[in-house]
């Protein structure tokens, strides 16, 4: 037995036999092993103590409170033991599901697991939020239109209704210090400052979780944050963390397949869709319940970034989207969305046509469930101060209104606890209503007393129930008094178990149906991003896993993103669903209206001075924002023409700003078109034509991103230099300025010119 190989020792030969040729000590020959010991394609199973430390690492010389050296070695405080445990080291059996009142009942206040895992996720940052921390927000106003008054009685959707809201958008994964447009989920949380009192509606621009229990949360957040050895990479989920966990936990396959879609780098957040994700109980004025999804439309359409305008843009501007957001209310461009609903019967068995409304990984396609209209959502004022607005900004999915109640999902329970545990570290206490941005707009008698931060002067001497003291008050509301109770909703006899439905173990078919939902354009975009994410990791055995996960999704998938990692094609593990494709999730083949689209005026001061503000004059009237870019900034002026402000020159302009560009003739290549002073201007190829090279690169990037291009002036000249045609896809010229712009427009209402993304050989359906 003394010579029994450790536990260490036995994984450490395991992983070699597969490892070609790699050692604990020095496992490659470049850098950036996220381990000290190469993974199994397999999940590890057998148990085993922690692995080492990789070579390249050290940690803080154990000496005692003061100083004295002769303590204990450099890995007592390092975790240990070959078993998951709780902070009191008790064993546990199970940290993926929560404690719940049979498989699909409700999760149970006595899970102490629950609350352990989750507490300690909650407070891992201070004071910025764990996940959303880099976010931007706005005021605005909700009008109901009262459509409804059978399903649900909140005084909010009433028609003619006007309640004031605050909204935050955010990343999930960044600080507050990333870049916008980087490849990730967006929080969509509305605060409407309703007459009954805060209701906050917490959701995503992604319909779908990555887990289907809230247990499961720190887990997730932990695999896509930078890795904790190097604080790398931002951002980004594009690294062996975060793909070694979703590759193992395969429920989160349906978001992951949004993530990498288009829907991941959405255009603004002016034109991004917001979800609600769970499934919530509605309840009617005569007490009649309906179960519903909650929708959020933009009048702008649904549009997003191509990855190499995302990975300029973030360089180049890195608050784009905040930026967007309160260029366009100051303009008056102020961004709208219908509040939209899908309602469903609310049966026992929580379920619609053969879909688990409980999981927060499915979605009912829309051509199931028509999404009805119920109100409008504008934005018309941006903060005053980011800290004390958007920062302190307190959402919770517990904030309900009368006419709103919540189901038995898993995730939803886990949140119910989460929101409220985190405001105590990030807000300093329990009085966090009080903040200003975070005060209903109702009358509040809570009998809450004292605590950090305490900002309300309470008078009374009994706040406790009942008393006389006081004279009773407050007083206890009724139904009549448009109080909240809960709907009373029958608890089936169960088992406390660690479970979940079995209908929960369906991973794949609405993944597959997401994809065969997709233009061949938009498919081609997810294979790239796949292709480059995978392509990040380092791990082999992650990579392989990834394409395991993704044969059963489709085999044209999986086979072009094996193909660009350089990789076998696995075969499926599980026959393909057959499903029908929802028009509704793709971005595609729509148009839509053209307010607040970004179009640069591009010209060199020579050209007809009063043809460009004519037409600056016309985009502004048809709700869209001209920017004038010119060889300098300035005001530009010429002779029978009003002066024309520049707001970009030829040196801090870049294609990725705007959605349409506009030529004003072919402008010569200006003063600084030098490759010392501006390094757009060298290259070689661009700086020996008769334009501008930074305009001629415009037009190219312009181009390649499918966007519409339009000139008048000789405008063809400049074309040339970028060796476009102007016949080509989406290009418009002419002698009326005004003819180009309304053509221009036209395009616009599609977003992109899609027929010059060629579609493939292959159809990418099975």
């Amino acid at each position: 037995m003394a010579n029994e190989p450790g536990p260490v020792k036995k994984i450490v030969d395991k992983v070699m036999d597969v490892g070609a040729g790699l050692t604990p000590a020095g496992r490659a020959d470049i850098p950036g092993v996220p381990a000290s010991m190469p993974p199994t394609v397999e999940e590890p199973v057998e148990p085993h103590t922690p692995l080492p430390a990789k070579p390249d690492q050290d940690v803080p010389t154990p000496l005692s409170a003061t100083g004295r050296t002769d303590g204990p070695s450099k890995t007592v405080r390092a975790q240990d033991g070959a078993f998951l445990t709780s902070a009191q080291g008790a064993r546990l059996p199970d940290t993926d599901h929560s404690l719940k009142a049979g498989p699909r009942g409700p999760v149970l206040l006595q899970d102490h697991h629950l609350r352990e895992k989750v507490m300690h996720f909650d407070h891992e940052r201070i004071p910025e939020r764990v996940v959303h921390a880099r976010g931007a927000a706005a005021h605005g106003v909700f009008r109901g239109y009262g459509t409804t008054a059978e399903v649900c009685k909140a005084a909010f959707l009433a028609k003619d209704v006007d309640t004031p809201v605050f909204v935050r958008f955010s990343t999930v994964l960044g600080s507050r210090g990333s870049a916008d447009t980087v490849r990730d989920t967006r929080g969509f949380a509305t605060k409407f400052y309703t007459s009954e009192g805060v209701f906050d509606l917490v959701g995503n621009n992604i319909p779908v979780f990555f887990i289907q229990d809230a247990i499961k949360f720190p887990d997730i957040i932990h695999a896509g944050k930078p890795h904790p050895d190097r604080e790398i990479p931002q951002a980004q989920s594009a690294h062996d963390t975060f793909w070694d966990f979703v590759s193992l936990h395969t429920e989160a396959t349906h978001h992951t397949l949004w993530n990498m879609s288009d829907r991941g780098i959405p255009r603004s957040f002016r034109t991004m869709e917001g979800f609600g994700v769970h499934t919530f109980r509605l309840v009617s004025a005569t007490g009649a319940t309906t179960l519903v999804k909650f929708h959020w439309k933009p009048k702008a359409g649904v549009h997003s970034l191509v990855w190499e305008e995302a990975q300029m843009i973030s360089g180049m501007d890195p608050d784009f989207h905040r930026r967007d957001l309160a260029d366009a209310i100051e303009a008056g461009a102020h961004p709208q969305w219908e509040l939209g609903i899908q309602t469903f019967p609310d049966t026992p068995e929580q379920t619609f046509q053969g879909i688990d409304l409980l999981d927060p990984t499915k979605i009912v396609p829309e051509e199931l469930a028509p999404v009805q209209p119920v109100g409008l959502l504008t934005l018309n004022a941006n903060p005053t101060n980011f800290f004390a607005e958007t920062e302190q900004v307190a959402f919770h999915v517990g904030h309900l209104v009368p006419g709103i109640d919540i189901t038995d999902d898993a995730l939803l329970a886990g949140r119910l606890f989460s929101y409220l545990d985190t405001q105590i570290t990030r807000l300093g206490g329990p009085n966090f209503p009080q903040i200003p941005i975070n005060r209903p707009h109702a009358a509040v008698n809570d009998m809450l007393r004292d605590g950090f931060h305490q900002d309300a002067v309470h008078t009374g001497v009994a706040p406790y129930k009942p008393n006389s003291l006081d004279g009773g008050c407050p007083f206890f509301a009724g139904a009549g008094d448009h109080a909240y109770i809960e709907h009373p909703t029958p608890i089936a006899a169960a088992a406390k178990v660690r479970e979940a439905s079995a209908s929960f173990d369906d991973h794949f078919s609405q993944a597959r149906l997401f994809w065969l939902s997709m233009s061949p354009a938009e498919r081609e975009h997810i294979i790239a991003a796949y292709t480059f994410e995978l392509g990040k990791c380092y791990e082999r055995a992650i990579k392989e896993r990834t394409l395991l996960v993704l044969a059963n999704i489709d085999p044209y998938l999986c086979r072009q993103v094996a193909q660009g990692l350089g990789l076998p094609t696995p075969e499926a593990s599980q026959p393909l669903t057959e499903a029908q494709p929802s028009p509704a999730l793709s971005q595609v083949s729509r148009t839509w209206p053209t307010a607040g689209r970004v179009i640069g005026i591009v010209t060199d001061g020579t050209c007809d001075l009063g043809a460009v503000d004519t037409v600056r004059r016309s985009v502004l009237a048809g709700g869209m924002v001209p920017l004038i870019v010119a060889p300098t900034g300035g005001t530009l002026t010429g002779e029978g023409a009003d002066p024309v402000t520049v707001q970009r020159s030829f040196a801090t302009a870049r294609s990725v700003e705007f959605d349409a560009l506009l030529l004003a003739g072919a402008p010569v290549p200006a003063a600084d078109a030098q490759g010392g002073r501006d390094a757009k201007a060298g290259a070689s190829a661009l700086a020996a034509t008769p334009v501008d090279p930074r305009i001629v690169l415009m037009l190219q990037e312009a181009y390649r991103h499918a966007k519409p291009i339009g000139g008048w002036d000789n405008a063809e000249a400049a074309l040339q230099a970028a060796g476009i045609g102007a016949d080509a896809l989406g290009v418009v010229t002419g002698s009326d300025s005004e003819a180009v712009l309304r053509d221009i427009t036209a395009l616009l209402g599609a977003h992109r010119v899609w027929d010059r993304f060629p579609a493939p050989s292959e159809s990418g359906a099975a």
